[in-house]
């Protein structure tokens, strides 16, 4: 966040590089640049005959040296951005060549998402001594609340931890889908308002109370009337709680836990660290680790690859997903 923020920083200061190259598997921060550079390098009236926007599906690297060779038109400088430029992976390497002598009055932006440049070879140095690299590395799930936190302070607002929680456990760590869910937010509520969970139920439509993050949570209590109250919740809305879903994070909560009986260390530092989880989660790891010993978890996992198989349609039988939600509780517990 804070290397994106400088770039966009130099661009509104004037300090505008020829040659962008961003890449990464995060695509978030990449369109971010490259939308800004679009919106603001160059005035409106100079757009028209001096900013174009290319896709690396619909043109090879020659079309892209020979629009960034263009001078200017009434301008002083004109902007070509190609989208998708993944699309060109193995061509990738020949924008060298344009990389060693760039065209001072062209902002090339290379948008190379959801894949590495490799840092090797040529281009990736060249482009590091001429222009701009930047890396948009995917976010660990445990950063998720903290980056949701940040991005809305950002903005004028607040939001209390459970509810970045509640956010981060259903979106994952996508981070233009939660910037999108949280965009709703900041279209109906005031500026300094706290987003709470019940904003997120309210708006979003993810329940502050039936949600896979509260059955992992009664789960790892052994809490068994709240879990089943939620699975049956989950049983009545199929589309808002899909079945491989709530399979995948119990998996992930499990293997979790399966780490935790390996740990030699098990103050809540070291285990927020080796599990690479929000301290927040500590005392739920282990509160659940003295519910499910090691051996029993390693059966669960087991289970949860199982479940995982029939509701993708393999073993099932057509069972529906009240079915296989019944069948996965008992499973566990």
């Amino acid at each position: 966040m804070d290397e994106a923020k400088k770039i966009v920083a130099d661009i509104k200061l004037g300090k505008i590089k020829p040659f962008y190259l961003l890449f990464g598997e995060e695509p978030y921060y990449i369109d971010a640049i490259a939308t800004y550079i679009e919106k603001n390098v160059l005035q409106e009236e100079e757009k028209e005959f001096n900013q174009m926007v290319l896709y690396g599906k619909d043109v090879t690297i020659d079309d892209i040296v020979a629009n960034a060779k263009r001078y200017p038109m009434m301008a002083e400088r004109q902007v070509v951005i190609v989208k998708e430029a993944q699309e060109l992976y193995r061509t990738i390497e020949q924008l060298v060549k344009y990389a060693e002598n760039p065209q001072t009055t062209t902002v090339l932006v290379i948008c190379y998402k959801y894949k590495k440049i490799d840092k090797r070879k040529k281009l990736y140095k060249t482009v590091k001594a001429k222009g701009v690299i930047f890396e948009s590395k995917k976010l660990y799930d445990d950063r998720v609340p903290e980056w949701i936190r940040k991005h809305l302070q950002a903005k004028g607002y607040s939001i209390s931890h459970k509810a970045s929680i509640l956010l981060s456990e259903y979106l994952g760590n996508d981070l233009s889908r939660i910037n999108n869910e949280l965009e709703k937010l900041q279209f109906v509520l005031a500026k300094k308002t706290e987003i709470t969970p019940e904003d997120i139920e309210t708006h979003i439509g993810i329940s502050k109370d039936y949600n896979n993050f509260e059955l992992k949570k009664a789960i790892g209590e052994r809490d068994v009337v709240k879990a089943t109250r939620i699975i049956n919740y989950f049983a009545q809305n199929p589309k808002d709680n899909p079945f491989v879903l709530t399979v995948t994070l119990l998996n992930s909560f499990f293997t979790q836990l399966l780490q935790y009986h390996g740990l030699n260390d098990h103050s809540p530092k070291s285990v927020a660290s080796a599990l690479r989880i929000n301290p927040y989660f500590v005392d739920e790891i282990q509160l659940a680790a003295r519910n499910y010993p090691m051996k029993r978890v390693s059966g669960i996992v087991s289970h949860l690859r199982v479940m995982d198989m029939k509701g993708k349609g393999v073993g099932a039988n057509a069972a529906s997903q009240s079915d296989l939600l019944k069948e996965l509780l008992v499973k566990i517990i």
